[in-house]
């Protein structure tokens, strides 16, 4: 049995969270859940976004799925998901982009995941503010250690999964020295991996590439801000961020979770797409080595995505929440 992380999140995030528990559930998934919470929710309740209990949680159980957390724009608490991934060094944001069967999008026969450094770059918090000049200046602070962690870790997964290349996408043309320290490090990579095809493209090109061909991308590491954007347009290539999973890896911890928002305008409705949580889930699944599990859950939910009118309203079906979750669990 494996004891994980559960973190439903803000608005939407309940809801979702049910129908993920609800599907493992029924498919008797060895998983015994330890649910803690944070965001807007638990400041509303405590006064704490991210308490200590959720800390102490992540610590014990290594892992954990986690629901869409509201964090305040502009001013406040910094972002509770990049305090997460900062402090426990889940320098690898994963992100897979596949279009399924079903889902209508503008493209066919994509199948690329994005590794996306976590940790640093312009999302370091490095930060200053000259308030007599109104000069804002933000640090974009790239190390060779970071680097040289996200580039191996891109082509190991390649390797591991019979991926053929690996694409690096950057700015060193412009950022002479934060973008070439990255395109080093991912030079250095490729050597230890021969059979991967490497390949740099500047991070224009490869947004436009994205748009005129998206099929030719395998594996694609980038830094964190490239990456923040670049995984957001791979999602719009096959449907959009409620059928994308994500997961943020690192050497001791796992976090897997909905890459997107908390939605508070629909929460409550019974209105929300629980496929990107399932999918998150299905990666956490394939983490502790659950296969068999995740491939029979796969298998339900590729199905039920076939027959549109069993699919909430995004997808173009009239299904709510649980009733999508339930045409899932009818075909395990």
């Amino acid at each position: 049995m494996h004891v994980v992380t559960l973190i439903p999140g803000d608005g939407i995030g309940p809801e979702i969270t049910k129908a993920v528990t609800d599907i493992f559930s029924a498919a008797q998934v060895p998983v015994q859940w330890d649910e803690q919470n944070a965001g807007q929710t638990t400041f509303n309740q405590s006064g704490e976004l991210i308490p200590a209990a959720l800390l102490k949680s992540l610590e014990k159980n290594k892992v954990a799925l986690k629901g869409p957390i509201t964090t305040p724009v502009g001013k406040g608490f910094r972002s509770i998901n990049v305090t997460l991934r900062q402090k426990y060094d889940l320098y690898q944001n994963v992100r897979p982009s596949k279009t399924t069967p079903g889902v209508h999008t503008r493209y066919e026969g994509i199948d690329l995941v994005l590794f996306r450094e976590n940790t640093e770059g312009l999302y370091s918090g490095l930060e200053v503010y000259d308030e007599r000049l109104g000069i804002a200046d933000s640090f974009n602070r790239i190390t060779m250690d970071g680097s040289r962690k996200i580039c191996r870790a891109a082509f190991a997964f390649a390797a591991k999964h019979g991926r053929k290349k690996v694409t690096l996408a950057h700015k060193a043309n412009i950022l002479k020295m934060a973008g070439t320290l990255m395109l080093n490090a991912c030079k250095e990579a490729a050597t230890e991996f021969p059979q991967i095809v490497f390949e740099d493209k500047i991070i224009d090109n490869m947004c436009m590439q994205l748009v005129n061909k998206p099929e030719q991308f395998d594996v694609v590491v980038t830094t964190n801000l490239f990456g923040d954007i670049l995984s957001d347009l791979c999602a719009g290539l096959v449907g959009g961020l409620g059928v994308v999973a994500g997961a943020n890896i690192g050497d001791e911890m796992a976090v897997f979770e909905a890459v997107h928002g908390s939605a508070p305008d629909i929460a409550g409705q019974g209105k929300a797409n629980p496929t990107a949580l399932l999918r998150s889930a299905l990666m956490l699944l394939r983490h502790l080595g659950e296969h068999a599990k995740a491939n029979q859950i796969e298998h339900a939910l590729d199905a039920t995505l076939l027959r549109q009118e069993e699919c909430t309203g995004d997808l173009g079906g009239q299904a709510s929440t649980s009733q999508f979750a339930q045409h899932i669990i009818d075909k395990l």
